[in-house]
């Protein structure tokens, strides 16, 4: 008997599997770099007077200065136009949320740890199906409802329930926890509606992945440089990289690790959606956490534990 050939379902599904290993292989490497990376430039001291590295904003002008150049390298190599897709301002609203998503990432390492700032990111899928159902009137059932819900409530039992000893180089004891709490607050917000109006650029026209990349990431070239002029930065971080070479090194490092994840991110929502990265996004997070405690020595309380059981359960029951 004649072998069958396989289904054009069976390839479309077989094709759907190695894109999805592709994307959560891609996003697991290089977050999980970037996010050990970027704990130790803000939270621990360069040189021999031991020196903290306080400025957030240039790392986020680092990375995407350095993201925007390699799209545009990518795009003139390809050959493919670099003329902008969608009206502007809708990669500048992209652009926006993504600064001040970033931002207020990097603030909140200065007041609590990087796992607690991991495990926060694990309730990422509440603002980005409330976000989906306001910009692209999508519904979810009860039972994603159902574990988002218990996925926050596994970030609050971490976040309230830190160990004693695990107290910031910002810090002057646990009352800086709310500060810090309210940034990832800001920073779910504002991530969740990134990623969501991605996935609506995606859908809504017929973009390359390098060609929003490009333009968001100049825009927020742009925004971020306006900002360190105005604060007063730019010259004083300069001048902290120039005097620690270690600490340039890591930030070269960083913005090329960011600029690999930029491509995995928007490969990932551009063929499987927010949500669902959103999703892949959880199952990362304790990979992450068990990395960061072992490299940095984070103590865990025994009701973070619990937190972290109950977080990876329900994140690979959402998966």
């Amino acid at each position: 008997m004649a072998e069958q050939l396989p289904t054009t379902n069976g390839v479309k599904e077989n094709n759907k599997l190695w894109k999805g290993i592709f994307a959560v292989s891609g996003i697991m490497i290089t977050l999980v770099i970037y996010g050990i990376l970027q704990e130790k430039i803000m939270r621990v001291p360069y040189g021999v007077n031991k020196e903290y590295f306080k400025y957030s904003l240039f790392l986020v002008f680092c990375n995407r200065i350095t993201t925007s150049a390699v799209s545009a390298g990518s795009l003139l190599a390809s050959r493919k136009a670099l003329d902008p897709v969608a009206p502007v301002y809708k990669y500048c609203l992209i652009s926006v949320s993504n600064i001040l998503t970033t931002t207020c990432q990097y603030e909140a390492l200065k007041y609590v740890s990087f796992p607690v700032q991991t495990l926060a990111k694990c309730a990422k899928m509440i603002p980005v199906m409330i976000w989906g159902t306001f910009i692209m009137q999508k519904t979810y059932k009860g039972f994603d409802y159902l574990v988002a819900f218990l996925v926050t409530l596994g970030c609050s039992i971490f976040i309230l329930f830190p160990a004693g000893t695990d107290i910031s180089p910002y810090s002057k004891g646990r009352e800086n926890t709310v500060w810090g709490v309210s940034l990832m607050l800001g920073y779910l917000g504002f991530d969740g509606f990134t990623s969501t109006f991605q996935d609506k650029l995606f859908k809504g026209y017929d973009m390359e992945i390098h060609n929003q990349i490009f333009y968001t990431t100049l825009c927020s070239c742009v925004l971020s440089l306006t900002g360190l002029i105005l604060q007063g930065h730019l010259l004083p971080a300069i001048d902290f990289v120039y005097r620690h070479n270690d600490c340039f090194f890591d930030i070269a490092l960083l913005s090329t690790v960011a600029t690999a994840s930029q491509f995995f991110i928007s490969y990932t929502i551009r063929t499987f959606g927010a949500l669902t990265f959103a999703a892949i996004m959880t199952t990362r997070q304790l990979a992450s956490i068990m990395l960061s405690c072992v490299w940095f020595v984070h103590p865990l309380s025994w009701e973070q534990w619990i937190g972290a059981v109950s977080l990876h359960c329900n994140c690979s029951t959402s998966c």
